[in-house]
This record gives C-alpha cells, structure tokens and sequence, in this order.
C-alpha cells in the first residue's frame, strides 16, 4: 500500500514538471484561483480609483486661447477646458468654420458666391450658409423699415476711394452728388434682392449687395457651434467687436466685455457681463472714405449719405447674426428710434452714445441686468 501510494506521488510529481494536469484539492482549488482573480481584481480597483479621481478630483480647467487676421479684422478665440489637445482642436475647427463663411460671403474674393452673385445678377443653388445670410437680413431690413439693407452697395461704390480720379466723390459739388446718389438709389431696397424657389438669389438689374453689416455676425455664430460640436462649454469669440459667449467662464463667472468711449479712446463707457448669447458694436469714429473723417462708412440707405445719428451702438441679442445686424440698423436710426425698436424685440437690448450729444448715453429698458459696477476686461 506504502509503495503505491509513493508511485502514485512519484506520477504526480513527474505530471506536474511536465505541464500536466494535477489533480487539486479544495485548498489547493481556492488558493489557484485567488492567483488568477488577483490581477483582474487589482486592474478593477485601479480603475474604479481612476474614475473615483476623476469625477472628485477632475483636472484644474485651463485657459487657452489663439488669434488670426481674417474678415478685414483680428478675431480671437478663448476657450477653458480640461484638456489641452481638445480646446486646440476645438479653436481649430472654430477658425475652419469662420474662415469657410467668409469665403462664402466675400465681395471682394472671385471665388466667393457673394462676389458671383455681384458678378452675375443671380446665383443658382447657393449654399445654406448664404441663404441664411441673406434671409436673415431680409428681416432686419423689414423689422427697422429698410434702416438696414444689404443691397447698398451701389451707395458705397460712389463713397469709396477711387484711385486715380480727378475727385473724389465726397469732393464734388453737392447738386453733382445728389444726382449720382439719386441715381444709385433707384437700385437699393431690400426689394431688389429675393430668394427663390430652386434654391436661387436673384437681384434686380444694377442692384449689388454688401454683407459686411451681417456676414461677420453669422461667422461668430458658426465658429461658436463649432466649438460647441467640438465638447466645449466655455468659449469666447471676438471678431473686432462681433463677440459671441458660450457658457460664460468656469465657476459660473460671466466673460467680462469693455465698451470704450468712442470719444476718448484711453477710457471706457460701461462693461458687461455675457454668459451666453452676443454683443455688437457699430460706429464710424474709426473706419471713413475722406481724409477729414466727415464720410462714415456706415450708410443711410434712405439718404444716400453716411448716417450720423449716433456716435456708437453696441447690441446684445441671443446670436451675434442678429446682434450684429440690429446694431447697424440702431446706427442708423438713432438713439430714440432705435431704442424704440429694440423694445419691441425679444432678448434684445442697446446702448447708444449720441452724435451731436456725444456725452449723453441711451440705454433700454433692460440693459442694467447685463451691467458691471466694476472695471475689467475680457
């Protein structure tokens, strides 16, 4: 008996060193499977304290920020985020998408549809992004009676520096103005534009339009849904003045939006706070045809001449497309009609500083909610 069961260990012994199968008994079973669960056990563990770390203790949100030249200005991006390699990204895909709109919406650019639509009279299947455009100041000429209109065009060709003329156009004599002016008036009315069923965007004959009053706006707007898309949730953009606000800065601070006096420019008038939606501003105190800063390029297209009813309008509405349309529209209105017109529209308020009472300021009704007591910046 003693010797069988010693060549039975002999057998065992020798099924081990080989590979073979032993045998286990209920101690040796618990022990062999407390080896194979422990590391299975431990990668849990470390997962679940990984997790445990993230949603306790996440990673400290960090500003990043990038800067271009595009749209005939410098715009910026701010964005907070908790990780580097996405808010790069992110403002990526946000400058791809601006840079797209303007492309679109260029007059200047022969391989933008604008330019063609100058060019050809019409343009037949046009891209989303310039119906939008184009509807949507369809009915900002509508809501101000025509304060603002995109087929004024003609206008500012006869205000713009000719190279090599005799005269310029503000140097003529007023009667030779006004019959030029009289003229390129019979082709500006947002009736002169349409778009129509096919797609298509048709103008009247000789009728010409601009977008700079509204294109830079819906960029904004387009580069914020971008960094939207792209997971962010705190993001600024500044389009030399056209600022778009997603989600205010983190631990529920608003992004902070200085307004200068157009009067002074080492000092500022009020600053505002903007957790989401955006904020324009129209003047003409930095940007005229003549030498002697008289022609604004802001023009009444029911006069024909640069509009001088107000020094600086700055607008905020829940989209830069409509802030930044409205606040030419209130340029060219005034303080008491276009503060009168801010009232009867949704979500939308103005502060206008006057043109010939330049130290007196026009607010709407509800602007104080969106006022700082305090100095600072973006």
């Amino acid at each position: 008996m003693g010797r069988c069961r010693d060549a039975i260990i002999r057998v065992v012994e020798a099924l081990r060193r080989t590979g073979g199968y032993v045998p286990l008994s209920r101690d040796n079973r618990k022990h062999y499977w407390l080896k194979r669960l422990l590391p299975v056990v431990l990668v849990l563990f470390l997962g679940l304290v990984f997790l445990l770390d993230r949603v306790f203790f996440p990673a400290p949100m960090q500003s990043f920020q990038q800067r271009r030249e595009m749209m005939d200005t410098w715009v910026t991006i701010t964005v907070y985020d908790r990780d580097p390699d996405r808010a790069t990204q992110a403002m990526e895909a946000s400058f791809s998408r601006m840079e797209k709109i303007e492309s679109i919406a260029s007059i200047y650019d022969e391989r933008a549809e604008a330019y063609a639509l100058n060019q050809q009279g019409s343009l037949d299947d046009p891209s989303p992004e310039l119906i939008e455009i184009v509807e949507a100041a369809l009915k900002t000429s509508a809501l101000s009676g025509g304060a603002f209109d995109v087929t004024v065009e003609p206008l500012l060709e006869l205000w713009r520096y000719e190279p090599g003329a005799d005269r310029q156009f503000w140097e003529l004599e007023s009667a030779e103005q006004q019959g030029a002016i009289s003229e390129a008036m019979a082709l500006v009315g947002p009736d002169r534009i349409s778009v129509t069923a096919g797609p298509a965007i048709v103008l009247a004959p000789g009728s010409k339009i601009t977008l700079g009053g509204i294109a830079k706006g819906y960029a904004v707007d387009q580069g914020l849904e971008a960094l939207r898309e792209a997971g962010i949730k705190h993001g600024l953009i500044d389009a030399g003045g056209d600022i778009g606000a997603l989600g205010g800065k983190p631990d529920n601070e608003p992004w902070e939006i200085v307004l200068r006096n157009p009067n002074d420019s080492a000092d500022f008038l009020v600053r505002f706070g903007l957790t989401d939606g955006a904020i324009a501003t129209s003047g003409n105190y930095e940007r005229y045809f003549d030498p002697a800063a008289e022609v604004g390029h802001i023009m009444d297209p029911r006069t024909g001449f640069s509009a001088h009813n107000a020094s600086s309008v700055t607008v905020i509405a829940p989209t830069c497309t409509q802030a930044d349309a409205l606040a030419t529209a209130v340029f060219v209105l005034g303080p008491v009609d276009g503060i009168a017109l801010v009232k009867t529209l949704e979500a939308v308020e103005a502060f206008v500083v006057g043109y010939k009472e330049p130290s007196r300021l026009y607010r709407s009704e509800g602007l104080g909610a969106f006022e700082q007591s305090e100095k600072g910046g973006l």
